[in-house]
């Protein structure tokens, strides 16, 4: 059976739903229509444009450069605040609404999703039709646009739903891979940033058809394990699965830290998912709960955020087996390109621990260290998040470094 997803994206969803929230509250202009932009806390580093309208594009104010710096562009720029209270409420209406069409959505960010429509063929004829439908609907109840991306996986949708904005339908499907894919410029390829676009050009690489021509081994020689990647996007090649796990966040424990810099640096992003890692263990044993599955959250320099996710052998509380899994991951999926954002993510939880032991498994003695756990969890809570951290956890980050 051929897969059908749609990825389906918010129109700059900032600015949209901030104005949707102020036409509600009787603001008389709608700020998608003036020089305009969301903006953090200046006085942290938050203090950037988040998102701008269209007309202070004009102005070349760009996502993520310095308040200060918008202003001297365009001196009568008027600047809103972020709303994550109402950003949440109207995510979830979007998004409780797709769920009428399929219920199998996958979260991508706040303000996109997948839909996985595989096997729907005999309600909906035309998934074009469709798309349209869903995106003028949407436009309709709750006053913001949005544009929908059809792929045969969701690598393909989320290109397609980049094509042209805003408010637009637009598909990728494995036989338009040639017509549509290939004559894209390679930083138009999802996951590539500005580094590894330079790379590629220092290679004569320009085309996403070049890419897709170049012998993996001279990719490998240049990008390690991002070369397959690499290789495999320019194919419009993609085998995950929509995961409506990543939707269900309720039972769920989390934390994301915004990184003082940007940075590859495996040995210091290590050392923020253990701290991570720490505080979210610690808080499932407060619940008396076990996690199942762990998820590594990304986000890199150009805010394209990711995220990649196993299931655990046993439902564990136990912090030294929970980042052995973290590291695993991480080592697994990190694509070589500068993050400014990076998280942990426990779920499926339980309140059993269950323990599966296979007939070929040879079990060891292990030292009961839950007292031992119980303290760290005391000291850390009285003194202080992350004060004590064991001397073993931080080798298990620097022992996946020597495999």
């Amino acid at each position: 059976m051929e897969r059908i997803i749609f990825h389906i994206d918010v129109n700059n969803a900032f600015l949209s739903w901030t104005a949707v929230y102020l036409l509600k509250q009787g603001y008389k202009e709608d700020i998608r229509k003036i020089p305009s932009v969301i903006g953090g806390d200046e006085k942290e580093r938050r203090g950037i444009v988040l998102a701008k309208s269209p007309v202070a594009k004009k102005y070349g104010i760009v996502t993520a450069e310095p308040i200060y710096q918008a202003k001297k562009k365009c001196p009568n720029l008027q600047i809103f605040e972020a709303n994550r209270e109402f950003y949440i409420e109207m995510s979830h209406l979007f998004k409780n609404y797709l769920k009428n069409y399929s219920p199998n959505i996958e979260e991508f960010s706040i303000d996109e999703c997948f839909i996985d429509m595989t096997g729907t063929n005999y309600l909906y004829k035309d998934y074009v039709k469709l798309a349209h439908k869903i995106k003028d609907e949407i436009k309709e109840k709750f006053g913001f646009t949005v544009n929908v991306g059809i792929g045969n996986n969701k690598l393909c949708a989320k290109m397609a739903s980049d094509f042209e904005k805003p408010d637009k339908v637009h598909t990728l499907y494995k036989d338009e891979i040639v017509t549509k894919l290939w004559p894209l410029d390679v930083s138009e390829l999802f996951m590539v940033g500005k580094k590894t676009t330079q790379e590629l050009y220092n290679m004569n690489i320009h085309t996403i058809e070049e890419l897709a021509h170049t012998p993996l081994g001279k990719l490998e020689k240049k990008f390690k394990k991002q070369a397959e990647y690499l290789r495999k996007a320019s194919w419009g090649i993609d085998d995950s699965e929509v995961n409506e796990e990543n939707y269900h966040k309720n039972n769920s424990i989390s934390t994301t830290e915004t990184l003082k810099y940007d940075t590859v640096d495996t040995d210091k992003l290590k050392e923020y998912l253990l701290r991570q890692t720490e505080r979210v263990t610690r808080e499932l044993r407060e619940k008396g709960k076990y996690a199942n599955t762990v998820s590594v959250i990304f986000k890199d320099n150009q805010f394209i955020s990711y995220s990649a996710q196993e299931k655990l052998s046993n439902s564990t509380d136990d912090t030294r087996e929970i980042y052995k899994k973290v590291v695993e991951i991480f080592d697994k999926n990190f694509k070589g390109i500068s993050l400014r954002l990076i998280g942990v993510r426990l779920s499926e939880l339980t309140e059993h621990k269950n323990k599966q032991i296979s007939i070929f498994e040879i079990e060891e003695e292990k030292e009961d260290n839950s007292e031992i756990q119980k303290t760290i969890d005391d000291l850390n809570k009285k003194f202080g998040n992350d004060l004590i951290i064991p001397a073993s956890l931080k080798i298990i980050g620097k022992n996946s470094l020597e495999k």
